[in-house]
C-alpha cells in the first residue's frame, strides 16, 4: 500500500475513516476536561456532604478507640471491630466516591461518546521503540502537550497560593474548634478550594477540548488519492461495475426476449426500432410493453416474433414514440391509446382472416397525436 506524506493529506476524513478509527478505539479525548470534572465534582461533593461524612467518620474513630483491656487482648474481637469500622467507612465515603466515579466516566464521553474496541487492548510494541518515542516527544503534538502541562501547573499553583493566602487564618484556627465542628469546617474549606481549582482547570479545558477535536481530525486527514482508493474499495472498481452492468443487461435482455412470443403485436420502424405489446382486456387497463430495442436488438425481436407468428406492424412514428416513452412493463401513455387501438383491431382482423383462410386486411394508417 502506498505511503502518503502528511503534506498530501489536505482533505477532511470521510465518514468511513471516522467509523474505522472509532472501531479501533480512536476517539477525541481531553484529559483536562476529565481532571476538571473530577476536581469540581469532588469540591461540590465535599461542600454538600463533607459535614455529614466528617461527623460519621468522627463517630467511627471514637467507636474504634473505645475498648477495654480485655477487648484489646482478644484478637478475634479486635479484627471484627476493625472490619465493622471499615464497612462503615466505605458506606460513609460511598456517595462521594460514586460522584467521582460518575464524573471520571462521563466527562470523556462528552466529546468522544461511548466506544469499546478489542483492538485497543492489543499490545502495540511499536510504542516501545525509543526512536519513535523521541519523535513523539519532539513533535508538534509533544510541544503542545508540554505547553499544556506547564499552563496547568502554573494555573493550579497560582490558584492554590491565592487560596492558602486568603484561607490561612481559617485553616490555622481549626485546631481551636471542637472536633465535630472542626471536621465540618475543614471539609467545607477543602471543598471550596477544590471548586476553585476545578474552575481553573475548567478554563484550561475550554481551550483543550476544541484543540483535542482539531488534533483528532487532523490526524485522520486523507490525501485525495486515499479518498479515491477508499471510494474504489467501497463502491467497487469501474471495471468490475461495468462488467456487472453488462451481465445484468444480458440477463434482462434474455428475459425480455422470452416475453416476445407472448406479445400480441410487434410495432417496428421498420428496421431501427421494435416494440412488443401485450394486451389482456380482462386483466389490463391498457397494453403493456414486454420488449423493446434498437438495431440488432430490434432485429432479434422481429426474428423471434416471426418464429412464433406474432404480428409485425410497421408504424415508424409510433414505434419511436413507444421506445422513447415507455420502459419494460409500463402501460402505454394515454395519448397513444387511439393509435395502438387501431393496430390491435388490425391484429384481431388479421387473426380472423388467417383462421378463415382469407386474405390479410389492409394495414391501418396511423396518425400520431399532436404534442
Amino acid at each position: 500500500m502506498a505511503e502518503y506524506d502528511d503534506r498530501d493529506r489536505t482533505e477532511s476524513p470521510t465518514q468511513k475513516r471516522l467509523d474505522d478509527a472509532r472501531a479501533r478505539g480512536q476517539v477525541p479525548r481531553s484529559r483536562e476536561l476529565g481532571a476538571a470534572a473530577v476536581v469540581l465534582t469532588g469540591g461540590l461533593g465535599l461542600s454538600f456532604l463533607g459535614s455529614l461524612a466528617g461527623g460519621r467518620l468522627l463517630s467511627i474513630m471514637r467507636d474504634g478507640l473505645s475498648f477495654g483491656r480485655g477487648e484489646a487482648l482478644d484478637t478475634g474481637r479486635m479484627l471484627l471491630q476493625f472490619e465493622h469500622a471499615g464497612v462503615r467507612g466505605l458506606l460513609t465515603a460511598a456517595p462521594l466516591l460514586g460522584l467521582l466515579l460518575a464524573a471520571a466516566v462521563l466527562a470523556p464521553l462528552a466529546i468522544g461518546g461511548w466506544t469499546f474496541s478489542g483492538q485497543a487492548l492489543v499490545p502495540d510494541f511499536n510504542r516501545l521503540n525509543p526512536v519513535s518515542g523521541l519523535a513523539r516527544v519532539f513533535s508538534m503534538r509533544g510541544v503542545i502537550e508540554l505547553f499544556k502541562s506547564v499552563a496547568r501547573f502554573a494555573v493550579v499553583a497560582l490558584v492554590a497560593t491565592v487560596l492558602l493566602w486568603k484561607q490561612f487564618h481559617s485553616f490555622s484556627g481549626l485546631g481551636a474548634e471542637p472536633a465535630r465542628a472542626a471536621i465540618g469546617h475543614a471539609m467545607s474549606l477543602v471543598g471550596t478550594a477544590l471548586i476553585a481549582l476545578g474552575g481553573a482547570l475548567g478554563v484550561i479545558a475550554l481551550v483543550d477540548v476544541p484543540l483535542a477535536i482539531w488534533q483528532y481530525h487532523k490526524g485522520l486527514r486523507m490525501s485525495r488519492q486515499e479518498i479515491r482508493d477508499e471510494h474504489k474499495d467501497t463502491e467497487g472498481s469501474p471495471e468490475i461495475k461495468s462488467r456487472v452492468r453488462r451481465a445484468q443487461q444480458l440477463i434482462a435482455r434474455k428475459r425480455m426476449m422470452q416475453e416476445v412470443p407472448t406479445a400480441d403485436v410487434v410495432i417496428t420502424n421498420p428496421t431501427h426500432y421494435a416494440v412488443a405489446l401485450r394486451y389482456d382486456d380482462a386483466r389490463m387497463r391498457a397494453p403493456v410493453v414486454v420488449a423493446k430495442g434498437r438495431d440488432l436488438i430490434a432485429l432479434r425481436i422481429r426474428e423471434i416474433a416471426a418464429e412464433h407468428k406474432v404480428a409485425l406492424v410497421e408504424a415508424p412514428p409510433l414505434a419511436r414514440a413507444l421506445h422513447a416513452g415507455c420502459e419494460l412493463g409500463d402501460e402505454i401513455p394515454a395519448r397513444l391509446y387511439a393509435a395502438v387501438a387501431k393496430i390491435l383491431v388490425y391484429v384481431y382482423q388479421l387473426r380472423t382472416a388467417r383462421g378463415r383462410g382469407a386474405g390479410a386486411p389492409a394495414p391501418p394508417h396511423i396518425e400520431m397525436p399532436q404534442e
